[in-house]
């Protein structure tokens, strides 16, 4: 009946491809592969004649749901709101799971990307919206180990 089987990659379109892949590197996802594609296939996946995209497929250590980042050559990239907030509809955030959000929000916050609110706990995680190049939401969050 044609049912899902796993959960493969979410792709971003993005205007700057070394940007983006450099910031996805930075928080530990592995480039996995990086290519051009255009003809036939991509054209008649996408709905758009004569595409050309560059794209570069990242995974996490644990090889796990890739992230799949293109920059279209052809046609040009339309702009969307580098501050949209959650409520915008479409794909709100990508998810990551660290070893210490704190470390990593401190990290993020010295190259320049901000937190959009602040660092929430709920149950045993904590979690934190910060946002990365092109405005995109990139929510961290760690699991809090309780004591006795």
């Amino acid at each position: 009946m044609g049912r899902i089987k796993q959960f493969d990659h979410i792709g971003i379109t993005v205007a700057d491809l070394d940007e983006m892949t450099a910031f996805f590197v930075g928080l530990g996802l592995e480039v996995e592969w990086r290519t051009f594609l255009e003809g036939e296939f991509v054209d008649t996946v996408i709905g758009i004649p004569d595409a050309r995209t560059e794209m570069v497929m990242l995974r996490s250590p644990d090889g796990g749901t890739g992230l799949e980042l293109s920059r279209f050559v052809r046609p040009t990239h339309e702009p969307g709101s580098p501050a949209a907030m959650a409520t915008e509809l479409g794909i709100r955030s990508v998810c990551f799971v660290v070893d210490d959000l704190e470390a990593a929000v401190d990290r993020l916050a010295a190259d320049g990307y901000g937190l959009v609110g602040g660092i929430g706990r709920y149950e045993s995680a904590r979690m934190a919206y910060v946002r990365g190049p092109e405005g995109i939401i990139v929510s961290l969050t760690d699991r809090i180990e309780e004591t006795a």
